[in-house]
């Protein structure tokens, strides 16, 4: 919200793009609606207040939220289900039958029920847009948008930034309890962080992109898994001494002939050799490398990522929707 404020003027003049906020849900504040508008700075406890009336929704009702907002746009955040997506998935999905664009950081709705989303959302005239899901605000699905015709035969980086800054700080001398709570402490990582540490997150991703960028259905179970939490912390220093420290690593590629599944992927430890630029990716950094029919090796890096990165990654899907939709 606060990114919003600040661009805007810049929203007004040069996309043509103004809002007005009407509704706020979270668990502490409950389901607040205000077609008038309503001011999200201006709460106390569990009051949101927007200068005449607001409406509450204590049975979490999401069709009668979006009636009473009118919102014309949905931007979605819950937190990741590994397995169902729920309940942004039903978010979405209300907000695409009411008439509005829907925008999420979410990965689950991509893995559990894209195509579902993606053909409601073609059938109602309005966009579901995910740029935030994978690397932050950095645009890989609407990069894949500009390059017309390409085919994409295979994918792989640094996606989790929390098992990367937590085999940095073991590498600096700290057991993994210890660099997970520094992780915790920097806000990097969750209370529970087992998504992280297990590698679901970093699944989820991989996921997303191949069902996007390589349109390939694909589950999770069909992905090799493994995380962070059986490497000790003199394995992973006495990796970076040789100079091949370990990073958790997602790889995907398209299967050489026609098969079941048609696609091979997996998310593990991996001990990267200096020549190999993910050897260099430390800290909240990520990086992915695609190989497509033209390009042989086209690389993204986000460098330490800030505070607004993820919420630019909605703002401009915000843009792409309703300049889309003018």
């Amino acid at each position: 919200m606060r990114l919003l404020e600040d661009r805007a003027q810049e929203l007004r003049e040069r996309h043509s793009t103004s809002f007005r906020i009407t509704g706020v849900a979270s668990r502490r504040l409950g389901w607040i609606a205000d077609a008038d508008g309503v001011d999200p700075e201006a709460h106390v406890g569990r009051t949101l207040l927007s200068g005449k009336s607001r409406k509450t929704y204590e049975s979490s009702n999401v069709r009668d939220w979006l009636a009473a907002a009118k919102a014309d746009v949905l931007f979605e955040a819950t937190s990741l289900n590994v397995e169902n997506g729920q309940p942004a998935v039903d978010h979405i999905r209300a907000a695409l039958e009411h008439g509005a664009h829907a925008i999420t950081a979410n990965k689950g709705p991509i893995v559990h029920a894209y195509r579902e989303l993606r053909d409601l959302a073609a059938a109602s005239g309005k966009r579901f847009l995910f740029e935030s899901t994978v690397m932050d605000g950095v645009p890989i699905f609407s990069l894949f948008d500009q390059l017309p015709a390409i085919h994409l035969r295979g994918f792989h980086g640094i996606l989790n930034s929390t098992t990367n800054v937590i085999l940095s700080n073991m590498e600096n001398g700290l057991s993994f309890d210890a660099a997970l709570e520094k992780a915790q402490d920097l806000g990097v990582a969750e209370t529970d962080a087992t998504h992280d540490i297990d590698g679901w997150d970093a699944a989820a991703k991989t996921a997303a992109l191949i069902t996007v960028l390589m349109d390939l259905p694909v589950r999770l179970d069909q992905i090799a898994r493994q995380g962070i939490r059986g490497l000790s912390a003199e394995a992973v220093r006495a990796a970076k001494k040789e100079g091949k420290p370990y990073k958790l690593v997602c790889r995907a590629r398209r299967a050489s002939s026609s098969g079941n599944p048609a696609f091979q992927a997996s998310v593990r430890p991996e001990q990267t050799p200096l020549t190999d630029p993910m050897a260099h990716v430390t800290g909240t950094s990520s990086i992915v490398s695609f190989e497509t029919d033209i390009f042989s090796g086209l690389v993204i890096t986000e460098e330490n990522p800030g505070l607004y990165a993820t919420a630019y990654g909605m703002l401009a899907d915000l843009v792409r929707a309703v300049t889309a939709s003018s």
